[in-house]
This record gives structure tokens, sequence and C-alpha cells, in this order.
């Protein structure tokens, strides 16, 4: 009975996770296939998750997560120390320089966005919140397993993540040099692989030991990035170093009154 009730609360985090990177309705019989689980069980979980507000359908039968889903993401927003203390760090970041700011984080193998804070601009530089994307592919991946021995990188990432969007392939021992390199400095920047007119800038968020736990990032036009990159690079560390120390005194308060 255990093991039964644990598959099943296996698939319904599959079922959340699916309908959160697709960002769309889907059909109780695509969810089975995307998941591989057996059509009846999917159906009959399904049911029970909408039943407790975690799915809600639309009049197709279409599913999407419910807004108890919402309310648990407020509830994790508001008593995360990260989350909390980044979004007005990003809201200046933004304010100053004009460009898009982000956080960023190590979600299982991948790299995800965890928060973003969008420059006024006419067209959309950016990708998408909560996107589970390979971790060599941002400059944020050079910062944000350092506190990895090599062999635990390379175990971490699937070889064919190291096949950057264009089709080439960065080889494994190219990116630990760049990891290594950036780590003096908790900075690494390049041109986007995913695009041919974004550049993107890392700076390493810290927390308890010194370990990179997050990055703030800022993602600016080429042309942008080439004739104003030392102001931003020191506009984003000193942001990033900010972060690092509100986290750091709510660590030391938390300890104190433990």
């Amino acid at each position: 009975m255990e093991r039964k009730r644990a598959r099943g609360l296996d698939r319904a985090v599959e079922i959340c996770d699916l309908l959160a990177r697709a960002c769309r309705p889907m059909p109780p019989a695509e969810i089975a296939r995307a998941i591989g689980a057996p059509r009846s069980s999917v159906y009959e979980l399904c049911t029970t998750m909408t039943g407790l507000g975690l799915l809600e359908a639309d009049a197709r039968g279409m599913l999407y997560l419910g807004r108890k889903t919402h309310f648990w993401g407020r509830s994790y927003l508001a008593g995360f120390d990260l989350a909390r203390e980044a979004q007005p760090v990003l809201d200046a970041l933004t304010a100053q320089t004009g460009e898009t700011s982000q956080l960023c984080v190590i979600d299982g193998r991948k790299y995800t966005v965890l928060l973003m804070r969008e420059a006024d601009r006419a067209f959309r530089i950016s990708g998408d919140v909560g996107e589970p994307t390979p971790i060599p592919w941002p400059a944020s991946g050079r910062l944000l397993l350092q506190h990895l021995t090599d062999h635990e990188i390379l175990a971490l990432i699937p070889p064919e993540d190291f096949r950057q969007p264009g089709g080439e392939t960065l080889s494994p021992a190219q990116f630990l040099l760049e990891l290594r390199a950036a780590a003096s400095e908790g900075f690494f920047s390049f041109d986007s692989p995913s695009d041919s007119y974004t550049h993107c800038f890392a700076a390493a968020v810290t927390g308890e030991g010194g370990a990179c736990v997050a990055t703030l990032c800022l993602v600016a036009p080429r042309e942008e990035a080439r004739t104003r990159h030392a102001a931003l690079k020191a506009n984003l560390i000193q942001h990033a170093a900010r972060l690092s120390e509100r986290l750091a005194g709510i660590h030391s308060a938390g300890s104190l009154t433990a």
C-alpha cells in the first residue's frame, strides 16, 4: 500500500512538472503518453488532483495547474529568503542599467531562471522563468557548480547537454576551464549561444561558507554589451555582493535566535 501511494505521489509531481513546463492545458491522454504511465491510472489520478484543487479542467476537459498551486507558490516566495530578498535587487539592477535582470539557480541537473525583471524594450530578449535549460548553455553555468569537483560536475551534466543550441558541441574540458577561470572573480560573460543578438552577464550570489547558491544575471543586446561592458559588469557584481550580504545577515540573525 505504501509503495503504491509513493508511486502515485511521484506521478502527481510528474504531472505538475509537465504542465508547468508546457505552459498550456493538456488532455489526460497526452499527459499519460508524456510521462509513460497507463492512461487509466493517469485519468484516476488527475480526477483526484482536480478534486483537491491541484489541477483544473476547461470546458474541453483539458487540464492545467489549479489555483492551489498558485497559492503554494506565493507562500513559497514569501518564506524563501533568496527569492524575497532578490526581487528588490532585481528591480534596482534593471532600473539602473536598463537591461533585463534575472536570478538563476540549479534545479536538479538543469539550470533555470527563478525570478526575472524584464527591461522596457520593444522586443523580448530573455527566456522564460522556470524553463529547464542545459547547464553549459548560460553564463551562470560557469558559476553555479564551483563547489563540485570536476568528476562530480561531469557526472551531473548529461553528455548531450554539451551540444549547444546551434548544433556545435562544447567540449567538457573547455567548459571546466571556463568554470575554474570564472571562480576567482565570481563573474562570467559571453555572447549567448541561444541566439545571435544577446550577451549574458552572470555574477555569483554566495551563501553560508561562500558557496555560490545562485547567480544574478543581466541579458543585454550584444552591441549594448560591447559599449557598456565595464559599467554593466561593475553594476552587476555590486548588486550580487549586496544580495549576498543580505542573505548572510538573515542567516546570522537566524543562528542567533535559534
